[in-house]
């Protein structure tokens, strides 16, 4: 098993603030000939905790469920509490570094895709229709500009919308740093357009913290851009699920372990083998 911490602030020579993160973690198995595998997609898990902490929950146990499906998985450790652009700027520079580093860790550069949930999710949409942005423009020559798009993203319980009445406002607070010209902005289903990344996106119809209508006008705004996309809603399950699982609840009868719920990591992998996802052998 290939496991490093990689300095993505180090790897572009750039200076980092004070109390920055933009750290990647790697879940890669070691490549050996009795494997006989040459290539694998690339899982970029980004956790959520509304930009103010990074779910454990929705980190390390995501990758490892992704790794045992065939992935190459990492995992983000984005700024906190810092506003746009710079946990976009992060999302980017792990992008580019796995595919510059797609032999080192037997990466299919063509087949990368990006998972975020609720916060994590917002910064994932951001990554499927922003990295046109003039900010990302800005913190990269023009060569890596090609690289920095992901093909592929998964939105689970995403934060979309800054509608007072269905969005995240406490998410939406901390990316914004309070410039209330950046609500509109950062209000994802408005950044849609035909050159978005396709995208599948499970919700919950009784999420009380972000409301199911985030993935609903999501989806609406694919649809009327001609993006691909798959939407799943299940009836039951409380925010925050994550694999929805023993493994990320405390018990059997955790309102976050939803036996229903569970299924989205292999409807997604479905949808994303159906798209190309898969292992190459030698």
């Amino acid at each position: 098993m290939i496991q490093e911490r990689v300095d993505l602030y180090k790897y572009f020579s750039l200076k980092r603030k004070k109390n920055s993160l933009g750290y990647l973690n790697t879940y890669v198995p070691d490549g050996t000939l009795e494997l006989n595998v040459k290539q694998r997609p690339a899982m970029l898990v980004c956790p959520g905790g509304g930009y103010g902490f990074l779910s454990d929950r929705e980190k390390e146990p995501v990758a490892i469920r992704f790794l045992s499906k065939g992935y190459s998985a990492f995992t983000l450790e984005y700024s906190l509490n810092t506003p746009f652009p710079v946990p976009l700027i992060e999302a980017c520079m792990a992008v580019v570094y796995i595919r510059e580093n797609a032999p080192k860790y037997f990466v299919d550069p063509n087949h990368v895709c990006a998972v975020g949930f609720s916060a994590g999710g917002h910064l994932v949409g951001m990554l499927a229709t922003m990295t046109g942005d003039d900010a990302v423009k800005k913190a990269f020559p023009s060569d890596k500009l090609e690289l920095v798009k992901p093909d592929a993203v998964i939105l689970s319980y995403a934060v979309i919308t800054s509608d007072s009445r269905y969005g995240h406002l406490g998410s939406f607070n901390v990316i914004t740093g309070g410039k209330k010209t950046l609500y509109q902005k950062l209000s994802l289903e408005k950044r849609v357009t035909n050159e978005s990344v396709p995208a599948f996106m499970w919700h919950t119809k009784e999420d009380g913290a972000v409301p199911v209508y985030n993935a609903l006008c999501m989806a609406s705004a694919y649809y009327e851009h001609g993006v691909p996309f798959e939407l799943h809603v299940f009836e039951r399950g409380a925010h925050g699920l994550s694999l929805s699982n023993i493994e990320t609840s405390l018990s059997e009868n955790d309102k976050k372990c939803n036996k229903n719920v569970q299924a989205w990591v292999d409807l997604a992998d479905n949808w994303l083998r159906s798209r190309g996802f898969k292992v190459h052998a030698k």
